[in-house]
């Protein structure tokens, strides 16, 4: 195995350069691979990562106005890394093993949407983490409702080269916190979630625990599994203390705040309201009583106090409901064995009596991978989606009713709520994305493409309507949050470049449209070759209107590799953009951001 110099990554693509995605010390893929790929590719993209040097101490910049206070690549510090571990007999014989599959049996060059050449390129491209860093204010001015708060993004940032294929949902997650102060500057702090899996690899240096999205694919895979045995056997990882990476989203409740990944528990982190400095206190089972994993999707009732999750998986139950009190003590399980093969259920949504699940067309056969040569996750076009509505106070699932509803395949929710007729019929209102090209969820993300629509349930009569809201590829809703599980009139949402999570831009929808077919009444486009991420509500301190507050993002300028953040007022025609920070150094793009107030982050409580 080759490790990528910087002079090595300046001779594949001279052109790169100004990308500052350094990392600490690197394992490449092989150089078979590599060779492969510039044989086949006359212009590669290679992932830019460097060799690790010395820290330097950087001042905080002055504020101003000019780019030119941005951190360098020279100067930005890199983390202590601890010295790797001697290459074990058992370690050497499990790298070669992983090195001949993927160099003969699964390179991937064969499937270009996890060859982390392509998946890593530009933006997508991993950095180093920051030290809380000072960042001016280059437009407006940071509204009131956001001062002593921080916003906090959540997205892959693989620490290591990847040694086969990679997909987006595997790299280790990074939060990329800003806080703003009193004086109208706001601080920008980058840090890893010090995982299990993210600790195990510092420590050995290298990649450990396998890619689940990208490596698991056919006999390769299943050689994978076999080498994963043969790692945990002879103690090079323990999936006992987590295989999960943290790298979707975060939610905060009963004071305290949690980094999530669906595969495994919340990670419990604190961000320094005085510093902005973030750190992972660790893995919670909330006293033993959460096991396995729980949704990155969790939803606060803000009237009641009270926390909804669930946690999905590949043995029965296939889904577990389950809810926090006020206080943050985590209650029973509640099976749903009416799930009757494991699915891939990302979200779900709430209304002030009943959850709602969505259980869609991509599924988990493992056999596929054994005689399928397929990935052991896929879609199956042969099911039926259909959703499920359970008291949200339930002990069992005795009282669980299916509705189906062919072709829609919700991945998130916007919101739902319960309706009643003037003739006494109950309704249940959900309002999703519906992913249309369900089949290319977990392999080419280029291809996906989302429309809003309302689902209007007849509780009395099981009869089950639809409506689009949009004909517009729209994903990463978010809401006013004090309306969660409520009934709602607007929405923001995502307009989704061609590569998913790349945004061009944000919209708002007025339910109170629908008729129309087209519910879009507001947008703002970040610009040719800018492009940001899932928009973030912040309502304005003390108002009672819904839409009046602030739409908040991260955006990237592909032209010029700066990154800001953008704060746009959300009852603007246009959206308009009121304030702009200039960020040290780029963010790359990623998943779900939350906005944490002053009042949350001096309410953190402490863990035992």
């Amino acid at each position: 195995m080759e490790a990528l110099t910087t002079s090595s990554y300046h001779s594949i693509n001279p052109s790169n350069r100004k990308l500052r995605s350094k990392r600490s010390p690197l394992i490449s893929v092989s150089a078979a691979l590599t060779r492969e790929k510039q044989a086949t590719a006359p212009s590669p993209r290679p992932s830019k990562y460097l060799t690790q040097s010395a820290p330097e101490k950087v001042p905080a910049p002055e504020k101003t106005n000019d780019a030119s206070s941005r951190t360098s690549a020279a100067t930005r510090p890199r983390p202590t890394v601890p010295p790797a571990a001697p290459l074990s007999l058992p370690k050497a014989f499990c790298n070669a093993l992983e090195e001949v599959i993927n160099t003969f049996v699964d390179p991937p060059v064969l499937r270009p949407f996890v060859d982390p050449r392509n998946v890593l390129s530009d933006n997508f491209a991993p950095v180093d983490e920051l030290p809380p860093t000072r960042c001016p204010v280059i437009r407006g001015s940071i509204p009131p409702c956001l001062v002593g708060g921080t916003y906090i993004r959540n997205g892959p940032n693989p620490q290591h080269l990847p040694r086969g294929p990679y997909h987006i949902f595997d790299g280790d997650g990074m939060l990329h916190s800003l806080l703003f102060s009193a004086d109208g500057d706001a601080t920008l702090c980058s840090r890893y979630v010090q995982t299990y899996t993210y600790l195990t690899e510092r420590d050995a240096g290298t990649a450990v625990m396998p890619n689940v999205f990208g490596a698991f694919h056919g006999i390769a895979g299943m050689a994978r599994v076999v080498v994963a045995a043969a790692k945990v056997l002879t103690g090079q990882m323990n999936p006992i203390q987590g295989v999960g990476l943290a790298n979707t989203s975060l939610v905060f409740f009963s004071g305290r705040l949690y980094a999530l990944g669906e595969s495994d528990l919340p990670y419990a982190v604190h961000v320094d309201p005085v510093t902005g400095e973030v750190s992972t206190i660790g893995r919670q089972d909330f006293d033993g009583r959460l096991m396995m994993g729980m949704t990155a999707h969790p939803k606060k009732d803000s009237v009641t106090g009270e926390t909804f999750a669930f946690r999905y998986g590949p043995v029965p139950p296939f889904l577990t409901y389950f809810r926090f009190d006020p206080a943050g003590n985590k209650l029973a399980d509640v099976p749903i064995f009416s799930v009757q093969q494991p699915s891939f259920i990302h979200d779900f949504a709430v209304t002030e009596n009943y959850v709602v699940f969505g259980d869609i067309q991509i599924v988990m056969k493992p056999m596929d991978m054994v005689f399928g040569n397929r990935s052991p996750v896929g879609s199956d076009q042969g099911k039926v989606p259909r959703l499920g509505v359970l008291p949200r106070y339930a002990t069992n699932e005795s009282e669980i009713r299916w509705f189906d509803v062919p072709g829609m395949n919700m991945i998130h929710s916007v919101n739902a709520w319960e309706e009643e007729s003037a003739n006494g019929e109950k309704y249940l209102v959900l309002v999703a994305p519906n992913v249309l090209s369900i089949e290319h969820m977990l392999d080419d993300l280029n291809l996906l493409h989302s429309n809003v629509e309302m689902v209007r349930i007849n509780l009395n009569t099981g009869m089950v309507l639809r409506k689009p809201l949009s004909a517009a590829n729209l994903d990463f809703p978010v809401i006013h949050p004090g309306y969660v599980g409520r009934k709602n009139r607007y929405a923001y949402l995502a307009l989704m470049a061609n590569t998913m999570p790349k945004v061009s831009g944000v919209v708002k929808l007025d339910f109170s449209r629908i008729d129309t077919g087209n519910c879009i009444v507001a947008s703002h486009d970040f610009g040719p070759r800018c492009y940001g991420g899932e928009p973030f509500f912040v309502p304005n301190d003390g108002s009672e209107e819904e839409d009046d507050g602030y739409l908040v993002s991260f955006v990237h300028n592909e032209e010029t590799d700066e990154s800001t953040f953008v704060v746009m007022d959300a009852r603007s025609p246009t959206l308009e953009i009121v304030a702009e920070v200039l960020l040290p150094d780029r963010v790359p793009y990623g998943f779900h951001g939350l906005f944490v107030s002053k009042a949350e982050l001096l309410s953190q409580r402490p863990f035992s």
